[in-house]
């Protein structure tokens, strides 16, 4: 066996029931990977669902782990995999054929990878709106939207930075995971949402900073939903307020626990169309709300500077 797929989920039954039969559908063989599925506390049929792939997925396992956080879902598959190679996957994904064929190659291939993706491509639930369209960018390697996770970077076979290797199609050295101290808080629910980290991006500059190699492989892709709730403006400024959380616990971590004054919003909003206004306003409020929140509670900037979250 080479390779173990993770996908940590919760109370997403139906999508996860496409990401498995996906899997099921690979052309590499099955003796030669394991799924660990692990249950961050649904009360849907999310157990059933995997039930029903016992007999078609033959090294499947099923991990019940009701402490919310996606680190937690993640470090708990790392825990349990019998393999080197580690395979990080949402449960809303729907992999192509090649997707674990192309990364073992990768990485046997090359002893110097540590990190590979491919393409995530957008599975629209419904015909997109011209602006949900229009948010799609350049960048150095193609085009990106990163607020859906979804990118496209060609056909060719890439090095490319570790900053374009995202949580829905993550495959790693387990070596280096562990190295680098795995990952920090993610999908925190809305209760606890001061708890939020930056998720996979401290191991992907923890990467960068060692000048590690990562490659993108376009038959290690997949498509990742965009559903129909997805794609509204209430959406994006709940996906910008997470990021805005998401940054100002990355700022905090890198100035060892010294918070900034109080920012107001910018001014320029006037300026923008809607879109754009509402991620900006949605992104400075979460920068806002963290900001407020651990600097009136100690037990949370002590969070945000843990060495590491393996136990939590």
């Amino acid at each position: 066996m080479y390779i173990s797929v993770i996908i940590p989920t919760r109370n997403r039954a139906s999508e996860l029931n496409i990401a498995l039969e996906s899997i099921e559908q690979q052309n590499l063989p099955q003796d030669e990977f394991e799924v660990l599925v692990v249950d961050n506390g649904s009360i849907d049929n999310t157990g059933d669902v995997v039930k029903s792939f016992r007999d078609k997925i033959i090294n499947l396992r099923y991990f019940f782990e009701p402490t919310p956080g996606l680190h937690v879902g993640r470090h708990c598959g790392l825990k349990n995999a019998n393999t080197d190679i580690l395979v990080f996957a949402d449960d809303d994904i729907r992999a192509f054929p090649t997707w674990l064929t192309a990364i073992k190659s990768i990485f046997e291939q090359n002893p110097e990878v540590v990190l590979v993706g491919g393409k995530n491509l957008p599975d629209y639930e419904i015909e997109p709106p011209t602006w949900v369209l229009n948010l799609w960018s350049q960048c150095k390697y193609g085009k990106c939207l990163g607020y859906y996770s979804i990118l496209d970077f060609g056909d060719d076979i890439k090095e490319i930075s570790p900053y374009y290797v995202w949580g829905c199609n993550f495959s790693i050295r387990r070596k280096v995971l562990l190295g680098v101290g795995g990952f920090h808080p993610d999908g925190m629910p809305k209760e606890l949402l001061e708890y939020r980290g930056d998720g996979e991006t401290a191991v992907s500059a923890a990467i960068a900073a060692n000048h590690w190699k990562t490659i993108y492989h376009p038959a290690a892709s997949v498509y990742h939903l965009v559903s129909k709730q997805r794609m509204t403006v209430a959406y994006l400024y709940n996906r910008a307020y997470a990021q805005g959380i998401s940054d100002s616990y990355t700022k905090i971590r890198a100035d060892n626990g010294l918070l900034e004054a109080a920012r107001s919003r910018s001014t320029s909003n006037r300026e923008m169309d809607l879109v754009k206004r509402t991620l900006r306003n949605g992104y400075e409020d979460g920068y806002a709300f963290h900001q407020l929140k651990v600097r009136s509670n100690p037990d949370i900037l002590s969070w945000v500077l843990r060495k590491d979250y393996f136990d939590v």
